[in-house]
């Protein structure tokens, strides 16, 4: 299925890029073609009088054989598209009478192609215009606009989709939905993405307004053949519930995870549901919500990894397999390494046949040949731990392949919690391991080169097994963090500074004694040690027993300064605001390494070892599904506080009318005797209408304390018999 899909989808990709490209060079005219949009109206009669709502002017107009009804603006627009976008109902209904073939005339610019004058009303939420447009004729379902000024680019401030439909949808106004609906408005219609009504839903960024919405079109919908519209699939083989995961909209994510739940039973506090795991687990699907929550760009998309049952369901799928997979993996690799470190430690070599007159060449032995190298009894002990490094390296590069083709080099390497530059270590290490037996099998001199490699990245990569600790985990993308990012931008201000001032110390000692000059001796030289001048390594190389340059002890301290003050401590700086941005999100981060690592051991691992988790629904009545059964215990607090909530909320003469019928029918005849010293109430004043301030709040308030304050003394009246009026204080309102 993958192999099958990959290839639409990369030759999707690559047309959105163009496009987008080309639509952003497009972008740069918007802005002279709006102007010339409104000097082509001034200079018209007819589209001045449609945007004056000059109901007079244009009848005249209309009435007169020579003004063409269909003339159009600089965008290709009409008359009537300027009312609508104007909201000029007495105008359009004048036009509409006189040309009722205007209400499906479509703009004709490249910039709002296709768009007509029921899109710009459904936009504008003007319904009376809506009703009017469908009952003289227009069309509900097959208009589209597909200018560059709908399409879904990073340029474009809204994306609305295609269809009439669609943009009323996104405006979230529910009587146009509903009579576009049911004036036989097409549900089931794609974009140019193959985006339905519900997955361009899912992209707004109301998303409150768009859940309620969504729940409303889908309350129309009938289903085709079986499938039902939250299912439909667009040109990137995502239905709306993922495409929700993908953007990171918890909010419709959330309100569609609560529609495929199943309560079983509530008992008190508790509550047991079944939630349906379509889409989301990652065991038979290759785009899985969890797959694609590790895909997105955006990091609002890790939060959905703590809603339910998908918290649930990684914790149980990380607590029961992917931990004691992953640990053994981590044991296997560390004999693996060390074997392999034990190889290179006790590789074959010799003394060295001549010895150099060279005083600097200290090399005494060198690699022994291939016919040379296995001979004795420990050289085939080398020699087995030699195969097994080269099986291990052989098994890395296959190992990894699938998954760089099933997710991408791009981002299989540059995606921090799907490991990133662990991936990058292990790939060249495999390379290194293999180049190195070519060069033995070979007999050419210098295989410690990709040995040393080897070594290095090979251990390096053991970091990557810290992902399997909380503690640890966040860490190991701490250090990836500065390296590629804070490192790297530090690295090209230090390339500059150190070549500056390189070139200015080899230039100050160039008239010199060249044998007298210590570490300037040379510019290569010169530049080595400004580089271990910048990182303190050794003090000022110059020779001081001689007269050194003026120039050199102003150069020299101006790099200390520069040097050493500044450029160190940004780099502290830096490193320092990583690391708290980090450990602000390391629990979050720890959550998608945990995530990426059950998949990557689910996607390698054979099914016998890793069996589905949940419960089959086809034996119990479910049909072929799986779920997860969650029990969950009710906060009552939330309840309480709710309860309060709305009794503040109510108007003051109902809360004062439930008072005096608590007042006037106590729990017992005994206490319903007024008192002497309880004072009489005071004439209740005629209920006034709420005002929408600021103060509204502060009196619903006080008034919910002065509810609560004498219900309390009635209650200790009818404990006590008498309550004296003289103790109470005078009551403080805190406002927060």
């Amino acid at each position: 299925m993958f192999f099958m899909r990959k290839p639409r989808t990369v030759v999707s990709n690559i047309w959105n890029g163009v496009n987008g490209r080309i639509q952003g060079i497009q972008c740069a005219d918007v802005d002279k073609i709006n102007l010339l949009q409104q000097r082509r109206i001034w200079e018209s009669p007819l589209l001045l009088a449609a945007k004056q709502n000059d109901v007079k002017a244009i009848r005249k107009l209309l009435e007169c054989p020579s003004t063409n009804i269909f003339e159009r603006g600089a965008v290709g627009e009409t008359a009537l598209h300027i009312a609508a976008l104007y909201d000029n109902f007495e105008v359009a209904k004048v036009l509409l009478e006189f040309a009722p073939d205007l209400a499906n005339e479509p703009m004709m610019s490249k910039l709002y192609e296709g768009q007509t004058a029921l899109h710009i009303a459904a936009v504008n939420q003007n319904l009376n215009l809506v009703m009017e447009l469908v009952r003289r004729g227009a069309d509900v379902s097959s208009p589209r606009a597909i200018g560059t000024f709908f399409r879904y680019c990073p340029c474009n401030l809204i994306y609305f989709g295609e269809t009439i439909l669609s943009f009323a949808a996104c405006i979230g106004n529910r009587k146009i939905v509903q009579f576009l609906i049911e004036s036989g408005a097409d549900l089931r219609a794609q974009d140019s993405l193959g985006n339905t009504v519900l997955h361009i839903l899912t992209l707004q960024p109301s998303k409150t307004f768009s859940s309620q919405i969504y729940d409303l079109i889908l309350s129309y919908d009938k289903e085709d053949g079986g499938l039902t519209l939250d299912m439909v699939m667009n040109n990137d083989f995502l239905t709306p519930f993922k495409l929700a995961a993908l953007e990171g909209n918890a909010v419709m994510f959330h309100h569609l995870l609560q529609k495929r739940k199943h309560i079983q039973w509530t008992f008190g506090p508790l509550t047991s549901t079944l939630y349906d795991l379509t889409g989301i687990d990652s065991w038979d699907d290759d785009l899985s919500v969890l797959e694609l929550i590790l895909s997105a760009k955006k990091r609002e998309a890790y939060r959905i990894l703590d809603l339910t049952p998908v918290k649930q369901l990684v914790s149980l799928k990380w607590c029961k397999f992917g931990r004691p997979y992953f640990c053994c993996l981590a044991f296997f690799y560390l004999v693996y390494i060390t074997c392999f470190t034990m190889c290179c430690v006790y590789r074959p070599l010799k003394l060295k046949a001549q010895l150099s007159n060279n005083s600097r060449d200290i090399t005494i032995y060198v690699q022994k040949s291939l016919q040379e190298a296995y001979i004795s009894y420990q050289d085939d002990l080398r020699l087995a731990g030699e195969l097994v490094s080269v099986i291990g390296a052989v098994a890395i590069l296959f190992l990894e392949l699938p998954d760089i083709l099933r997710v991408g080099a791009t981002r299989y390497f540059g995606h921090t919690v799907l490991g990133g530059p662990f991936r990058i270590m292990i790939i060249l290490y495999a390379c290194m391991v293999l180049v190195t037996l070519v060069m033995r099998l070979t007999n050419t001199d210098g295989e410690i080169v990709p040995m040393s490699f080897a070594l290095l990245l090979g251990w390096s990569y053991v970091m990557y097994f810290t992902r399997g600790f909380q503690m640890l985990g966040p860490f190991t993308i701490m250090i990836q963090k500065m390296i590629f990012g804070d490192l790297l931008r530090f690295c090209w201000l230090m390339a500059v500074v150190i070549l500056g001032f390189a070139s200015a110390f080899y230039i100050i000692f160039q008239t010199e004694d060249y044998s007298q000059l210590g570490q300037f001796n040379s510019y290569p030289m010169s530049l080595f040690s400004t580089f271990e001048l910048f990182l303190t390594i050794i003090d000022g190389p110059a020779n001081y027993n001689v007269d050194l340059p003026f120039m050199f002890s102003i150069v020299y301290f101006t790099f200390g300064i520069f040097a050493a003050l500044l450029m160190l401590n940004l780099l502290i700086a830096m490193m320092g605001d990583t690391h708290w941005r980090v450990a602000n999100e390391r629990y979050e981060l720890w959550r998608a390494q945990v995530v990426a690592t059950t998949v990557m051991l689910e996607r390698k691992l054979p099914r016998w070892l890793w069996p589905r988790l949940g419960i089959c629904g086809k034996e119990y009545g479910l049909g072929n599904r799986w779920y997860l059964r969650v029990e969950a215990r009710r906060d009552n607090t939330k309840q309480t506080v709710q309860k309060y909530v709305n009794a503040f909320s109510r108007p003051e003469s109902q809360e004062k009318a439930e008072l005096e019928d608590y007042i006037d029918h106590p729990c017992s005849e005994e206490v319903s005797k007024p008192t002497a010293i309880l004072p009489p109430p005071s004439p209740t004043p005629p209920p006034k209408p709420p005002l929408l301030s600021r103060n509204t709040s502060v009196q619903r308030s006080s008034r919910g304390w002065k509810i609560l304050r004498e219900t309390a003394i009635h209650h200790l009246h009818h404990l006590q018999g008498k309550v004296n009026y003289a103790m109470e204080g005078e009551e403080e309102v805190y406002h927060v």
